[in-house]
């Protein structure tokens, strides 16, 4: 039998694959995140809700100033996150990953509890990999990446100890 959960995001999984979604998605979503972190005190973001989430925390490539994007994340099986930079299917790659190429000792943030991480490239060998495990997840999100026109830059972030 389905869980609820698995059924809630079949059911809306499609939904984020349309036009209008991709069009109001990265001005609506930014901001209901941050409303949302507002009333739950920042301990799950609004994605959090379907899938697992996580509050990036990376070092502005040019401006040196910290950065915060919430993302959905997939774990690796090995403690690791992988993300995804689908930037809602546009055409150009999200400000996080400029940021995670140029400095890749960030943090994130994950049910409350904020911990340094390392993020490394998925190299082209093993992305087929990650995207069957992203998309058992989160049914079709790689068409994002068919939509989007160019290759999604994959990531994977290592928790460092100590």
């Amino acid at each position: 039998m389905p869980r609820v959960l698995d059924v809630v995001r079949a059911t809306i999984a499609p939904l984020t694959r349309t036009r209008a979604f991709r069009r109001a998605g990265p001005r609506l979503m930014p901001i209901l995140e941050r409303v949302w972190a507002a009333l739950t005190g920042g301990r799950v973001p609004l994605s959090g809700l379907l899938v697992p989430s996580l509050v990036l925390h990376t070092t502005g490539a040019r401006s040196g100033e910290p950065r915060d994007a919430a993302l959905m994340y997939t774990p690796d099986g090995r403690g690791r996150a992988i993300v995804a930079g689908t930037n809602f299917a546009g055409g150009r790659h999200p400000a996080w990953t400029t940021n995670l190429a140029a400095h890749p000792r960030a943090a994130i943030t994950v049910r409350g509890k904020r911990m340094p991480v390392i993020a490394g490239l998925i190299p082209d060998d093993e992305r087929d990999a990650a995207w069957a495990r992203i998309e058992a997840q989160w049914p079709g999100y790689r068409d994002y990446e068919r939509s989007s026109g160019r290759m999604v830059k994959l990531f994977r972030l290592q928790p460092v100890r100590g």
